[in-house]
């Protein structure tokens, strides 16, 4: 395991903390990281054609910032890690469900 990747699955397990902390807790979210990795969740999160029951659960709190598409979205260290095409993915998925327009805090 690279240096890039073990911080991107603590950057993958502190979305469950800070998820827990708003009173979301995302179950199937942890027991794929702990089951899978982190780098193969966030894959297979990314890759679905529809968004995973936690992406919708943080869009209806405001807190998309907390998907795992946009941690990779937002962190070019992570850029490496994925395709080009997963990349996308992880862009469209958040401009269609209006995270460029209220993001930045």
């Amino acid at each position: 395991m690279t240096d890039t990747e073990h911080r991107f699955g603590e950057a993958m397990f502190a979305i469950y903390r800070e998820a827990k902390e708003l009173g979301y807790t995302p179950s199937l979210f942890i027991q794929m990281l702990n089951n899978k990795g982190p780098l193969e969740t966030a894959r297979q999160l990314i890759n679905t054609s529809n968004p995973s029951y936690g992406y919708t659960r943080l869009w209806e709190l405001g807190r998309l910032d907390l998907s795992v598409e946009a941690a990779i979205h937002d962190n070019k260290e992570w850029h490496g890690l994925f395709t080009q095409n997963e990349l996308q993915r992880c862009k469209q998925r958040l401009t269609d469900y209006g995270y460029f327009k209220t993001e930045k805090k």
